[in-house]
């Protein structure tokens, strides 16, 4: 089997983990990868090569010229989908920009901008699905869009970003498609010594680590499943290889859900104790605390804190504190191979039959369940 995945992001490589894990629990198929590189084009080994299937991240009409006249079974790995007899999983991008929007909200802001890149049908995706769901929810979304041949390491294009940035509303909530272009987002925010997260909030895509911790400021990132979309991928290719006729459509994963670091936390409030009150719940609500340390916490009355509370973000403060729970009760679902008892103690519940009570009737379904639809291979 061959790979044409580049190895020089951190979703690519998530992609590669995804199907040695398929690999080793399944049975020792002969990988071919090479060095690859995002719009490289196709290897000249490929034509003379005899294998039995292929996974390629097809984002380039070159790339789809190469493999479209191939014999053997091919599994996308891309949202371009360029060869459109050729199946492909993928990150779902729908998921993505729900997150996104939900993340941005939860924290009370009501000015928002999309920061894109019109070379990938990904970045295309996120933005169509983001701009909808802020315009449904009845604000505007401010879009940045490229013209596709821009350098984007260039000083004069983070200028453009800064100048964009600059004009907007503020508090503003920037949702960038990556985590590259978020970090020049941010690196147009130092410039223009616009404050991070107080004046922009940003938030990027793939959780890659690296690029996040070294940002201006520690950036937070959506966190696609890209272990389970590379098993996936090999778990399809499989069935190709035996004979299975497997049309061209999409198999799309949801993402684990936002890693929340400094460039987000913070409440878009204009009341300073409703947005005490929120970042001491999202510091403290795994630690099993109730709504007497969250007003012993904040110097007002426990009537009127709830009250402008709720005013302001929707939600009570024991939804608040059960929210933050729940997210990272499915983080830890999806990401992890915990069992339930210990993600119970991790999220500050004593009994684990509650949190199994408590998950099925927010999510429609038991942890378990949940783990088995979204959870990734561990092992």
């Amino acid at each position: 089997m061959a790979l044409l995945i580049e190895t020089s992001n951190a979703y690519a490589r998530g992609l590669l983990r995804g199907i040695e894990a398929y690999v080793r629990e399944h049975r020792a198929w002969s990988i071919y990868l090479v060095e690859h590189g995002r719009g490289d084009a196709p290897p000249r080994w490929l034509h003379g090569w005899d294998g039995n299937g292929i996974i390629a991240r097809i984002e380039n009409k070159t790339i789809a010229r190469g493999l479209e006249p191939l014999k053997v079974p091919v599994v996308d790995v891309s949202a371009a989908c360029l060869i459109p007899s050729v199946p492909y999983v993928e990150t779902d991008d729908a998921a993505i920009a729900e997150l996104a929007a939900t993340h941005f909200m939860e924290r009370g802001f009501k000015s928002f901008a999309f920061c894109g890149d019109p070379r990938f049908e990904w970045a295309n995706q996120r933005e169509m699905h983001f701009a909808r769901i802020i315009r449904d929810r009845g604000r505007a979304c401010f879009i940045h869009r490229p013209a596709i041949g821009t350098p984007p390491e260039e000083d004069a294009f983070i200028d453009e970003l800064g100048t964009l940035v600059a004009k907007l509303p503020k508090p503003l909530a920037v949702f960038a498609c990556y985590d590259f272009r978020g970090r020049q987002v941010l690196e147009a925010c130092r410039r223009r010594g616009l404050a991070v997260p107080e004046e922009v909030a940003v938030l990027g895509v793939d959780d890659d680590d690296v690029l996040c911790n070294l940002a201006p400021v520690p950036m937070s990132s959506i966190k696609p499943n890209t272990l389970r979309t590379g098993y996936e991928a090999a778990a399809l290719l499989e069935r190709m290889m035996s004979g299975e006729s497997v049309a061209g459509t999409a198999h799309l994963i949801p993402p684990i859900g936002v890693v929340t670091r400094q460039s987000t936390d913070v409440t878009a409030a204009d009341d300073v104790h409703v947005a005490q009150a929120a970042r001491f719940i999202r510091e403290n609500a795994c630690s099993g605390i109730g709504v007497g340390a969250v007003v012993a916490a904040v110097p007002m009355a426990r009537r009127v804190l709830e009250r402008r509370f709720r005013a302001m973000l929707g939600r009570t403060l024991r939804e608040e504190i059960s929210r933050v729970q729940m997210q990272r009760v499915k983080e830890l679902l999806v990401g992890t191979a915990l069992p339930l008892a210990e993600i119970a103690s991790r999220v500050g519940y004593k009994h684990v039959e509650y949190l199994t009570f408590a998950f099925k009737r927010e999510c429609g379904v038991p942890p378990s369940a949940y783990r088995q639809q979204r959870g990734s291979s561990h092992g």
